[in-house]
């Protein structure tokens, strides 16, 4: 699709204000039923006008004059950045997230900020402070989450593309709910500079998009190293480990762990299977492998996440991020302040102070980060 796009935008049988006005009618006219935007911008002149430019000094990427959506946890210079919380209300970012440089550089037209689960806490795009966000494909559905809005911005034919953030399935479970491709980049190649964090060690920002090919695209762009992300993988090291992990069908064995697939839907089981008939066709070596571990990951992530949300959000207490409720002592200050979080968020703080505690630190935390 943005392929496609690139090439009508080149050739001038199409414009860049066009497919911007264009995504933004739908935009609007879409958003009233399923609340995937939170904020539309308006003031794109500048960023189309620049775009347009592009082409005509054949400067033009893929990328350049296509319509993005951007989650409500990653920073838009000059733009609100709410992380759908309350807390974060009035927050306007003071610098651009680095994976935000890199879509302006490419010319992308960012058109708005989708709703998500407060924090990024959920997985249905219904623990958002400002309200639910339905699947476009059947509006008595939920999008998925925790990055539902962007899935959903991208299923009704807002954006071509979208940026999600994924802790824990954030990004391809709403993909799968919503009929998109999803990707979680590996750790560390894609800059967190600039994304507010949920779990620290686990969060990670990647595309949304209708094809794997537009996927792909996204992906190439946002992708690489950052010396603002201390995470951050260097592109040799990178390639490295691509040049290691390259199937050759002569030689080239694809591992399925049985176990995990015991309980797949009847119909999602056999289109599994046919995608691997296609694979032993193609002259690969199907292998079933077991993951022993693969049971603890459950169990692993929801001490992990909660106890790095709990770090990460203690400094919303009123006297150095967010808003203040005034209380009659210090005291009573951070205790109004922080009841602007909902009820999830207040839920995982509580579970992830629990496993951070003196005397359970070690039999939780430290165990399951080891």
């Amino acid at each position: 699709m943005i392929e496609n796009l690139h090439e009508k935008l080149k050739k001038g049988e199409l414009s860049v204000r066009e497919l911007v006005n264009s995504c933004l009618m739908t935009a609007k006219e879409k958003n009233k039923d399923v609340f995937a935007f939170l904020e539309i911008f308006e003031d794109l002149e500048n960023d189309i006008k620049r775009a347009e430019q592009m082409f005509k000094e054949n400067q033009a990427t893929k990328l350049t004059g296509i319509p993005i959506a951007i989650k409500d946890n990653i920073l838009i210079k000059g733009k609100t950045c709410s992380a759908s919380s309350k807390i974060l209300e009035n927050y306007k970012a003071t610098y651009d997230a680095t994976v935000i440089e890199k879509l302006r550089t490419a010319g992308a037209i960012i058109i708005g900020r989708t709703n998500m689960d407060e924090f990024a806490m959920g997985s249905s795009t219904e623990n958002s402070a400002y309200g639910v966000t339905k699947n476009p494909l059947d509006l008595s559905r939920v999008p998925g989450g925790s990055s539902g809005g962007s899935a959903a911005a991208v299923a009704m034919g807002a954006v071509v593309a979208a940026l999600g953030s994924d802790t824990g399935g954030s990004i391809r479970q709403p993909a799968a709910f919503c009929g998109l491709v999803g990707l979680l980049p590996t750790y560390g190649r894609v800059s967190r500079s600039g994304l507010i964090a949920m779990a620290s060690s686990l969060d990670q920002i990647g595309p949304l998009t209708k094809t794997v090919a537009d996927a792909e695209i996204v992906y190439d762009t946002i992708a690489g190293y950052d010396p603002l992300d201390n995470t951050s993988i260097s592109n040799e090291e990178a390639k490295g480990h691509v040049e290691k992990t390259k199937l050759q069908a002569s030689d080239g064995k694809i591992g399925v762990p049985r176990s995990f697939l015991k309980d797949l839907n009847k119909e999602v089981a056999e289109n599994f299977e046919a995608s691997l008939n296609k694979l032993r066709e193609a002259g690969y070596d199907i292998v079933d492998i077991d993951l022993p571990l693969l049971k603890y990951s459950l169990p692993i992530y929801y001490i992990i996440m909660p106890a790095e949300a709990s770090t990460n959000l203690a400094r919303f207490e009123g006297m150095r991020y967010g808003p203040r409720m005034e209380g009659e002592n210090i005291w009573e200050t951070f205790m109004k302040t922080r009841q602007l979080f909902g009820d999830e968020v207040k839920r995982r703080i509580i579970l992830g102070t629990f496993v951070l505690s003196h005397g359970y630190y070690d039999a939780y935390y430290n165990k399951a980060m080891n």
